[in-house]
Formats: C-alpha cells, sequence, structure tokens
C-alpha cells in the first residue's frame, strides 16, 4: 500500500482526488488547515468504502510547521504519492491589488508547494518510485482577468513542474501538472453562470471534480511512468 499526501484535501476538488486514491488502495493523508472537519469527513469516507486514511492539519506557508509535521509523517515511511492541490483565491485587478493579496496567493501555491515537496524527496528517490502531480490551472496558461496573483502563482508550478520532472527522472519519480478548467464547486458556482460557462466552455459545462481526479489517479499510477515533466489541461476544449 503506498502512501499518499494531497494538501488542500478538505476543497470539493481536493476531496474528490482523495477519494480516488483511496478506491486505488492507497494510504491517503488528507492534509487540511483551516477546513479540518472537511477533511474528516473525508477520511471517514474513505473509511467506509474499505480503505485507508488520516487526517494532517498544518499551514503549508509556514515553512517550520510544515517541516516538523512532515517529518512526524516520515517516521512511518516514505510518501511515495504527493499531490500538491493547496491553493486560494484572492482576485483583485491588478491596478487595486493590495500587497498582501499577492503575497498570499504567492505564498500558499508556489512557496507552499516547495514547503510540502523538499523535505519529502530524499525518502522517494530512497524508494526509486514516486509520483508528484502539481495542481495547477487554465488561469496558468491563458490568463484571466483580476487573477494576476493566481496565475503567476500557478505558471511558476508549471516551470517548477518540469525542471524537478528533470532532475527525478532517473530515480523513477514523475512530475507532472494539470491544469483545470472551471471546475464544479461552491467556489467556481459562485464565480461563473450558465451563460458565462456557455460562452467560455467549448463543452458547455463545467467539469466535474471527479474527471480532475480520475486524470490525477492516472497519473499516480504505474500505469504513468513514462509521462513527466508535462502540463496536462482538463478544461473542456478551452484555449
Amino acid at each position: 500500500m503506498k502512501r499518499a499526501l494531497v494538501t488542500g484535501g478538505s476543497g470539493a476538488l481536493g476531496a474528490a482526488i482523495c477519494r480516488r486514491l483511496g478506491q486505488a488502495g492507497h494510504h491517503v493523508i488528507v492534509h487540511a488547515h483551516a477546513g479540518t472537519a472537511r477533511a474528516d469527513v473525508v477520511v471517514a469516507d474513505i473509511v467506509a468504502e474499505g480503505g485507508s486514511a488520516e487526517t494532517v492539519v498544518f499551514d503549508v506557508t509556514d515553512q517550520e510547521a510544515a517541516a516538523a509535521r512532515l517529518a512526524r509523517i516520515l517516521e512511518d515511511g516514505p510518501i511515495e504519492i504527493l499531490i500538491n492541490n493547496a491553493g486560494i483565491h484572492d482576485d483583485a485587478v491588478m491596478p487595486g491589488m493590495r500587497p498582501d493579496q499577492w503575497h498570499r496567493v504567492i505564498d500558499v501555491s508556489l512557496n507552499g508547494f516547495f514547503n510540502v515537496t523538499q523535505p519529502l524527496l530524499m525518502p522517494m528517490i530512497g524508494q526509486r518510485w514516486g509520483r508528484i502531480v502539481n495542481v495547477s490551472s487554465v488561469s496558468a496558461i491563458a490568463g484571466n482577468r483580476g487573477q494576476t496573483n493566481y496565475a503567476a502563482a500557478k505558471a511558476g508550478l508549471h516551470g517548477a513542474t518540469k525542471s524537478l520532472a528533470l532532475e527525478l527522472a532517473s530515480r523513477g519519480i514523475t512530475v507532472n501538472a494539470v491544469a483545470p478548467g472551471i471546475i464544479a464547486s461552491p467556489m467556481a458556482d459562485a464565480s461563473f453562470g450558465r451563460e458565462q460557462i456557455n460562452q467560455l466552455v467549448p463543452m458547455k459545462r463545467a467539469g466535474k471534480p471527479e474527471e480532475v481526479a480520475d486524470l490525477v489517479r492516472f497519473l499516480a499510477s504505474d500505469q504513468a511512468g513514462y509521462i513527466t515533466g508535462q502540463v496536462i489541461s482538463i478544461n473542456g476544449g478551452m484555449a
């Protein structure tokens, strides 16, 4: 049974990813920061289906706290599957964006990626097998008005994905990113109406969290062992 850590596992997309990895037979470590109760529900759902899971709580932007908590997790063995899903929106057009909005979004998505991933790499290298999947966004590819901070953070993940993939390829570890478009969730539902989705998405619908989770599950599998350094869009045909 491989051990999988999913950051931001309490949100709609993170929860779907956790459930799919649980169904694939992995022990799923569901990370949360503010959404501990939601993470506990995800864990309970996985266990109820016969899987194995636990909740872990820490702030990905706090390097010392993250390192300390990850060290305790590693006492039980290496993390073989890492899904960097934690991220936040704090939207504003650039002329009116406050410095704290810029720094907070960058801190969670990009610095959080480093704070979680770097401590797990040497144990993963020792196993000579690993899967790292970074959850990005269509905003990082096409841009989006009011999301300069979010697009910058996620685009940074693309460069990190490609570079880290080169560093780890000979160790049996793949590193990829998935870039979802409009995915049904409370946040997306509040931001995109039916007419807007019809205009933006050739498939005329929002994606389902489970559809993204299925892609992540594949990238985390043995079958995806020759796919690395890629940014894979899943967006219903958006340009």
